[in-house]
């Protein structure tokens, strides 16, 4: 009997067009079955955000066998959402996000659309992976990275991943000779420093664009930025249980019975 292929579905927050997530669709059609289901403008920034005071709609693409595209109106966590409840009816074998145009290393996970589609995954208890690429070009070189995308799926498809967790893959861009190996590792401390820059548009109101330096506070070897300046790929797994455990008997010293 003919083993029969694992339900791949993917989708990104850079919009259905981006050069990030036909790469990983072409690497992914060579694994299984593939359901796309991605928004339709791009959704950087987004994070967790879902749709609630406009109708979401979905669009088909493409159908062929094995091969299914959909772009829908709403955020990253709407298309997961649709994906599973409308279009699959059902919770694929795994869900894979991206490929991110530039980081989503240290704190950039909490702003990300990219890794809140992971995250939505994990929630439906269905193994999950972010990927991005450190190079926020539209016409980034994904090229260098494909043979460790489809490695890292393999061994989750493989080996599963643990209920209630996911992963953040980041992946260096290829200015620097390629890329050295695949490390796993934690989190590293670091925080946007942020400004705005106040302008004035035609009629002589003010208006402001959102900038910012990520300043890195962690000088740890074994975090996410570390490897990833080493020239290796990152792979932290991130969970949804966002309880301090460590904290509770602290907290509970402060007496707040009522």
């Amino acid at each position: 009997m003919k083993e029969e292929k694992p339900l791949i579905f993917v989708t990104n927050d850079d919009g259905i067009s981006a050069k990030g997530i036909r790469t990983l669709i072409s690497i992914m059609r060579k694994l299984g079955r593939v359901v796309v289901v991605a928004p339709d403008k791009p959704q950087s920034g987004t994070a967790h955000a879902i749709t609630m005071n406009i109708p979401l709609r979905l669009e088909l693409l493409a159908k062929e066998p094995d091969y299914e595209e959909y772009r829908c109106n709403g955020t990253p966590a709407d298309c997961v959402k649709l994906g599973f409840k409308v279009v699959l009816r059902r919770h694929p074998d795994i869900l894979v996000s991206g490929i991110n145009h530039g980081s989503n290393a240290s704190i950039s996970v909490i702003y990300s659309g990219t890794m809140a589609a992971v995250f939505e995954g994990a929630m439906a208890k269905v193994p999950s992976i972010g990927f991005s690429l450190l190079d926020y070009s539209p016409d980034a070189d994904f090229d260098h990275a494909k043979e460790a995308i489809e490695k890292i799926t393999v061994a989750a498809l493989k080996n599963g991943i643990p209920e209630g967790i996911s992963l953040n893959v980041n992946i260096p861009n290829n200015k620097n000779g390629g890329i050295t190996g695949i490390k796993v590792c934690r989190q590293a401390d670091g925080s946007w420093q942020e400004d705005f820059d106040e302008r004035t548009d035609p009629v002589g109101r003010n208006y402001y664009w959102l900038k910012g330096v990520f300043m890195k506070a962690d000088m740890g070897k074994d975090t996410d930025e570390a490897a990833l300046e080493a020239n290796y790929i990152s792979v932290v797994p991130v969970q949804l249980d966002f309880t301090a455990h460590q904290a509770l008997d602290e907290i509970k010293k402060w007496n707040l019975d009522v």
